[in-house]
């Protein structure tokens, strides 16, 4: 699946998906959305507590995109502005291939540039059936809510102001990934007998947990993940929509991958 050529970043899209930059990653931005938003990150920096500063982000969403008027509204808007940011997350969290993920595979594929390779069934090409099939759904679930790709936006940057807070000294960490058939994912390169350089869903689900890993397949990988490809993890939010899973949802590309080796004691 090739790389889309325009994207609303600070680097190209060949560049986000290659292995390269996540052996050797660099900030990413989405234009003017910090710019836009400056009044919340100003405040958030004034914010010694991780609690204080979340509570203090979904106010700002509230308010504005409206979120805590929906009541006020006719039965259309209010529908439309009650399916936030988190109704997404939340159908990610039950099913990647849902209408809400398709949501987020397009908020990466027009911010990020990476096209998705698999939404319900494997993607080829952007001139394909299944490429519509699943532009559909983009269609069907942007159309439940307010200006949710500018809500993505916010949150995609939050998320970064919040890691480099939560990972100082480091911009990649080790996140796992467990699969029931790891041949779903196109292979680049094969490095060695456990190591491979695998072609991942532009958006996809990780967890920090080696052990929680194996609960989500028979094959689980290790990769090491740049802090800047992470567009959310589960106790980003008050509330923990992804509670107890250690969940990070990850934008894709090319990742070297090593095969754990399943231990028994």
């Amino acid at each position: 699946m090739h790389n889309g050529s325009f994207n609303n970043c600070n680097l190209p899209p060949w560049v986000i998906a290659s292995r390269h930059f996540n052996d050797n990653p660099q900030p990413l931005e989405i234009q003017g959305v910090k710019e836009g938003n400056r009044f919340l990150f100003d405040r958030l920096a004034t914010l010694a507590g991780q609690e204080e500063r979340a509570l203090t982000f979904n106010d700002y969403m509230s308010v504005k995109f409206q979120l805590h008027q929906w009541q006020d509204q006719t039965a259309a808007a209010r529908k439309s502005i009650k399916n936030s940011y988190l109704r997404y997350l939340r159908g990610w969290m039950m099913d990647s291939n849902s209408i809400e993920g398709a949501v987020l595979k397009r908020w990466v594929e027009s911010r990020m540039g990476v096209t998705p390779s698999f939404h319900r069934s494997r993607i080829k090409g952007i001139h394909t059936e299944e490429y519509f099939d699943y532009s559909v759904d983009v269609m069907k679930g942007s159309a439940r809510t307010n200006a949710i790709q500018s809500q993505l936006d916010i949150l995609y940057e939050y998320c970064q102001f919040e890691l480099a807070k939560k990972f100082p000294l480091s911009p990649i960490i080790p996140l796992y990934r467990g699969t029931y058939d790891a041949s779903e994912h196109d292979v680049i390169e094969q490095l060695d007998k456990r190591i491979q350089i695998v072609r991942l869903n532009n958006l996809v689900s990780f967890t920090s947990d080696e052990e929680r890993a194996w609960e989500f397949g028979s094959t689980v990988w290790e990769v090491m993940v740049p802090l800047c490809k992470i567009f959310f993890y589960n106790d980003l939010l008050p509330g923990s929509i992804m509670k107890g899973e250690g969940e990070y949802l990850v934008i894709g590309g090319e990742y070297r991958v090593r095969q754990v080796m399943c231990t028994v004691g």
